[in-house]
């Protein structure tokens, strides 16, 4: 693998809104150091995606933002939202993911009906109106666009699904808890590219509504669907800037590797 300044970097200054931002953090899985100096600006209401060659530490980073790496690494530094250092010990870390929703690479629905899988993390919230629960339940499904696909059938396993609409309803379930961020590690990786493009046409729909960081190793993904684009490699943020900059016009020569296929 060819070797780079990674003491050198490219980070954009974004002119919008800010959904979350990172202050100098640090990933420690015991002794090895996995994210260096991380300190991004997330925009509201857009999609930003992470790059990077397997490894680089792009899913350790997206995890990091709602404390999902808390019992397995280290985590140093500030993570922001709404003017609150989340990654402070005091902060409650349910609470959190209740603001900043996550969906994962295979899907997980539970081994309930495609109904009780959208109600009953609703209920364990404390939301007991029936009313409500089949308000969220139809506006959540209408989301992930899935809603005319399952509709008839919202008392069937959500096992039953195909990968892609599994996938779906887990996206469904996470905005169901109306989040202001979804942070998605690479959720079409696992499937074909028709239920890839329906996950992608969601996305699109969703960020009107949503600030979406998403973790690709796709870089046709990555082009397509994100308005930001961040670069990583062995743990650096190595560039940040407009999609359409760091796939045309990157500053960074291992950015330029990266996305012309030269890198390694």
């Amino acid at each position: 693998m060819k070797e780079y300044n990674l003491n050198e970097s490219y980070i954009t200054d974004i002119p919008e809104k800010k959904a979350l931002s990172t202050k100098n953090l640090q990933v420690y899985y015991g002794d090895n150091h996995a994210i260096f100096d991380a300190n991004m600006d997330f925009p509201r209401y857009k999609i930003t995606a992470l790059i990077g060659a397997s490894g680089c530490g792009k899913s350790t980073f997206l995890r990091c933002l709602n404390r999902m790496n808390d019992k397995v690494a280290r985590v140093d530094g500030n993570i922001m939202y709404r003017n609150v250092d989340i990654n402070s010990p005091k902060i409650n870390v349910y609470e959190v993911r209740q603001h900043i929703g996550m969906v994962f690479q295979r899907p997980n629905p539970f081994a309930k009906s495609i109904r009780e899988n959208i109600i009953f993390p609703l209920r364990n919230t404390g939301i007991k109106s029936n009313d409500e629960l089949e308000e969220r339940l139809e506006q959540s499904l209408r989301g992930a666009a899935l809603w005319d696909e399952v509709k008839d059938d919202l008392n069937k396993s959500a096992l039953a699904l195909s990968g892609g609409q599994q996938q779906r309803l887990c996206i469904a379930r996470s905005i169901a808890m109306h989040p202001d961020v979804l942070l998605l590690d690479e959720p079409a990786s696992a499937l074909d590219p028709i239920s890839t493009s329906k996950i992608e046409e969601t996305l699109q729909i969703l960020k009107k509504d949503y600030s979406i960081i998403i973790v690709t190793h796709n870089l046709q993904q990555a082009s397509r669907i994100s308005d930001y684009t961040a670069f990583l490699h062995l743990g650096h943020i190595v560039e940040y800037n407009s999609t359409a900059n760091v796939f045309t016009k990157p500053k960074m020569q291992a950015t330029d590797d990266y996305v012309s296929g030269n890198f390694g």
